[in-house]
């Protein structure tokens, strides 16, 4: 049975699931789900609806009798179902290093994301109080993320799930006004090294393709 990853133009959590499945050479189908203006997805496909009928949201992973949703759950089943080669694994071989590599992961999603979804609605009040202390939380990671890349390449030392995650978190942040500066250096230059792996443009790009076609800004990063 094939594989199929369900997700949309423009979801981070999607993007996600689909990086991670070509830096393991997982064979599948991806399916785009209807996508209308207002950043929605009607009509809701079918088994999007089936395997996740109370939040209704891509990504959703079909793998046999496996049906997901949740991208870090797909992560998880992803690491568990396609274990070797070793080359090819997406969490930290040590305990405390996967440990430490899951909680970045998990603070990406739910400790410097909030701060972007809070800007998502205040893109004409850039300059309110909300929005300042919403750019702020974003700094404040950056500067944490800054600190771990002292010693390291990829913030949990080896390239893992965590560096998607907060790539495409952090991709989402400079669109609604939150991105890197020159403060944080070494961070910008990890940036640069995780947006050049050919899995992540190959995901990417599409996505900066749709928003230019959309009449929306580009992240300058991004801007092939």
């Amino acid at each position: 049975m094939t594989t199929h990853i369900y997700s949309g133009p423009l979801s981070m959590f999607g993007a996600k699931v689909e990086i991670a499945a070509r830096e393991k050479n997982v064979p599948f189908e991806l399916v785009m789900v209807p996508f209308v203006e207002g950043d929605a997805y009607e009509p809701k496909h079918p088994e999007v609806l089936r395997v996740n009928p109370v939040k209704q949201q891509v990504p959703v992973l079909v793998d046999d009798e496996v049906s997901l949703f949740d991208s870090t759950q797909i992560f998880e089943y992803l690491e568990d179902r396609y274990p070797a080669p070793a080359s090819l694994a997406l969490w930290p071989q040590g305990i405390a290093e996967r440990a430490r590599a899951r909680q970045l992961e998990q603070k990406s999603d739910e400790v410097f994301f909030p701060n972007v979804i809070k800007l998502f609605g205040l893109q004409e009040a850039m300059q309110s109080p909300p929005a300042i202390a919403a750019c702020a939380g974003c700094a404040r990671f950056y500067e944490e993320m800054e600190g771990l890349l002292g010693t390291r390449e990829y913030l949990a030392g080896p390239y893992s799930f965590a560096d998607i995650a907060f790539y495409m978190a952090h991709v989402f942040a400079d669109r609604k006004g939150a991105g890197m500066t020159s403060a944080t250096p070494r961070l910008v230059a990890w940036r640069d090294r995780v947006g050049d792996r050919p899995a992540v443009r190959a995901v990417v790009d599409p996505m900066m393709r749709f928003l230019a076609s959309q009449g929306r800004g580009v992240p300058a990063f991004l801007q092939r």
